[in-house]
């Protein structure tokens, strides 16, 4: 019973970060509005969340093994809670931009510590299904979280949607004071032993993947709310509705990267990746047929979410075989490089929305795509493994 409480709990963690991370995509335009700011300055918010994120992650996680990790993970929350009531209460972009600094510098290393002790937690036979069921949690904050923020958000204020959020992680802190673990082992490991994962040309290429794909879904997805009011045409009431059909789309992104998974892993997303730089080719002349526009982003949403499986087992075979002492970092790197990416692409975006109109945004993607396409036929061609999954 308490197994299956700590799961639920876990899942929820994941799904509060994930609100977190995700919720200020739908609200930009109203605090561009209460601040009398532009889109293009506001879309710095989601590029510095994601770099800090990434940066601050691996140094955390490192440092934090000096100490009791249910003990680090609870002062994490309370780092965390506080962020994020800052961002509820912020009244101009300098303060936001802080606490949305303060907030991104804990999430990683929240998530990171939660996916091991669930790892511990877990029988053997369920450890996958678990951590699955984490990484899970955001996607559920994208069908659900998402939406309710900009309902939130579009009735009542944004402060509001960051309120909830906080007390979401008072409930969330409270059952991790009850149930979280408190005798996982402690394994010490620095940095520079685990950089050493580096100098392997195949993990370069795959971070590198990564980080391309992910540019190239916030180029678009950094703007989403205006480009399907301002530019498809959509009304508030459908505008939550095709948010939560995106959510949607990225879950049968996962599932059907899963697939791909055992079924050639990397070798297989060449094609599906050169597809998806044709769609972004086609979306802004698309943008005036809202109803073609839309089925394009939800099939970009399917492009965006398969590579994960595909990419994690990689690494972990990568470092199983040759690099054992890198195995945590092996583990992250999908996240701290989507993150990258995720900051690359918002910021790309926030430029170029200065200089051209937002319908142009399709073929800034499409750059990204090209290289994302070019650099992972090169790592299909230089990996040999995952061919009999």
């Amino acid at each position: 019973m308490k197994y299956r409480l700590q799961a639920i709990l876990f899942v929820f963690v994941a799904f509060m970060l994930g609100c977190n991370e995700y919720m200020i995509v739908g609200v930009l335009p109203d605090i561009a509005h209460e601040y009398h700011d532009s889109l293009g300055r506001l879309g710095l918010l989601v590029t510095v969340f994601a770099l800090v994120y990434a940066i601050f992650t691996p140094l955390i996680t490192s440092m934090a093994s000096r100490w009791r990790r249910h003990h680090v993970l609870l002062v994490l929350m309370i780092i965390f809670f506080i962020g994020n009531t800052w961002t509820a209460m912020a009244s101009n972009f300098i303060s936001m931009l802080l606490s949305r600094i303060l907030t991104a510098s804990v999430a990683g290393a929240i998530i990171s510590m939660v996916l091991v002790m669930a790892s511990y937690v877990a029988p053997r036979e369920k450890r996958a299904s678990l951590v699955s069921w984490v990484f899970a949690g955001f996607s559920i904050a994208s069908v659900i979280g998402i939406p309710i923020g900009t309902v939130i958000s579009t009735t009542m204020s944004w402060h509001d949607s960051f309120w909830m959020i906080s007390a979401i992680t008072i409930i969330v802190f409270i059952a991790l004071l009850w149930l979280v673990p408190r005798n996982t082992p402690q394994f010490k490991s620095t940095l520079s032993k685990q950089f050493v994962l580096f100098k392997d040309s195949r993990v370069i290429l795959g971070v590198c993947f990564i980080v391309a794909i992910c540019a190239a879904d916030y180029t678009v997805y950094t703007y989403i709310r205006p480009l399907i009011t301002n530019e498809m045409g959509f009304d508030n009431t459908w505008l939550n509705w095709l948010l939560f059909g995106m959510g949607i789309f990225f879950i049968i992104g996962n599932k059907f990267g899963g697939y791909l998974a055992d079924h050639g892993g990397v070798h297989r997303l060449s094609g599906i990746y050169a597809a998806m730089t044709v769609l972004f080719l086609i979306f802004g002349p698309a943008l005036p047929f809202k109803w073609g526009a839309i089925i394009i982003v939800a099939v970009l949403c399917v492009a965006f979410s398969c590579y994960g499986s595909s990419t994690q087992l990689m690494f972990l075979d990568i470092a199983e075989k040759q690099y054992p002492q890198s195995l945590d970092l092996a583990s992250s790197l999908n996240s701290i490089f989507a993150n990258i990416g995720i900051s690359l692409g918002s910021f790309t975006a926030s430029q170029a929305v200065t200089f051209t109109a937002m319908s142009n945004l399709g073929y800034v993607g499409a750059i990204y795509g090209l290289l994302a396409t070019i650099l992972v036929i090169i790592l299909s061609r230089r990996y040999t493994g995952m061919r009999n999954y």
